[in-house]
């Protein structure tokens, strides 16, 4: 194989760039929709959950093109996850065990082979399967700052506020327009990583078209999934170590190490090209059985 990338019989370790410009990556909803940060060091975050969910989303919308068997998307907007266990029973049969609906779980849905999941609630649980694919939270390079920006409507959203507004004589009051907000970071670059298992990945029986498939989400990701507070996102690196074996030599964070941007200690970048170029330390990689495949950057 000569894209070690997609082999899932090896360890891969990678680190991502985002770039978000006047837009909002991930809301808290604790905090009104505003972009996560850390209280202490004032840096953005972004969940790994958010970034799931767009690679599911795309992983649907890519299947739908191109139906095929196994890419089925198990946490989906709209359907319970309880209906989704009872979908291994009704195709397995009545004599079916927990071992083999689990098995049909993985085999039928992409995001149970991937990532995994806890099926274990409902009258016909399928178990917990450990996902070999893990994202961590990505962090941004410097501390952002949040902006909340306010909106205005040109019409309200009930039909009676406009007919007070409307009639001078009526006691009650309406009105003409509605205010929001939007919450925005005017500027800022992520960095995030993730891990592969290879001896998880033989265990739920993911491919190299899986991994094929997750590279191919994972770079078009924002490219589907614009919105008003999301105009402006994009993957700007994605850097791939891939191990000799299952197991790799080399602890993943030494690799990550080996990935250096200049910290500016504020928040004045407006543009990547404020960090500098990217260092990439690729001494002695080929002696300790590591490949590094740059996907983006």
């Amino acid at each position: 194989m000569t894209d070690v990338h997609l082999d899932p019989a090896r360890k891969h370790d990678f680190v991502f760039l985002i770039e978000a410009t006047d837009s909002n990556p991930n809301g808290d909803p604790d905090a009104g929709g505003s972009p996560r940060t850390d209280p202490v060091s004032g840096q953005g975050l972004i969940t790994d959950v958010a970034i799931k969910r767009k690679i599911r989303n795309t992983v649907a919308m890519l299947n739908q093109h191109d139906p095929k068997p196994g890419y089925d998307i198990y946490v989906e907007a709209g359907v319970a996850l309880n209906s989704q266990h009872e979908r291994a029973y009704t195709a397995l049969g009545a004599k079916a065990q927990q071992t083999d609906a689990r098995a049909w779980m993985c085999q039928t849905f992409y995001d149970v082979r991937m990532f995994g999941a806890v099926m274990s609630t409902g009258k016909k649980p399928a178990g917990r399967v450990q996902g070999p694919l893990q994202l961590a939270f990505s962090r941004s390079i410097d501390p952002i700052t949040p902006l909340e920006i306010g909106i205005t409507r040109v019409t309200p959203t009930r039909q009676e506020d406009v007919d007070a507004f409307n009639n001078p004589t009526d006691d009650k009051k309406g009105k003409e327009t509605e205010m929001g907000t939007k919450h925005i970071v005017p500027y800022a670059l992520y960095r995030g990583s993730g891990h592969f298992s290879a001896p998880l990945a033989a265990r739920t029986g993911v491919t190299s078209d899986d991994l094929d498939m997750f590279w191919r989400a994972f770079q078009i990701m924002f490219e589907h999934d614009r919105a008003a507070a999301r105009g402006s996102l994009a993957l700007r690196g994605l850097y791939v170590f891939t191990h000799a074996d299952a197991f790799g030599r080399v602890p993943s964070h030494t690799l990550f190490d080996r990935i250096r941007i200049k910290q500016l200690h504020d928040a004045t970048a407006r543009s990547i090209t404020d960090y500098g170029p990217i260092d990439i330390d690729e001494t002695d990689l080929a002696k300790d059985g590591v490949t590094l495949k740059r996907l983006i950057g």
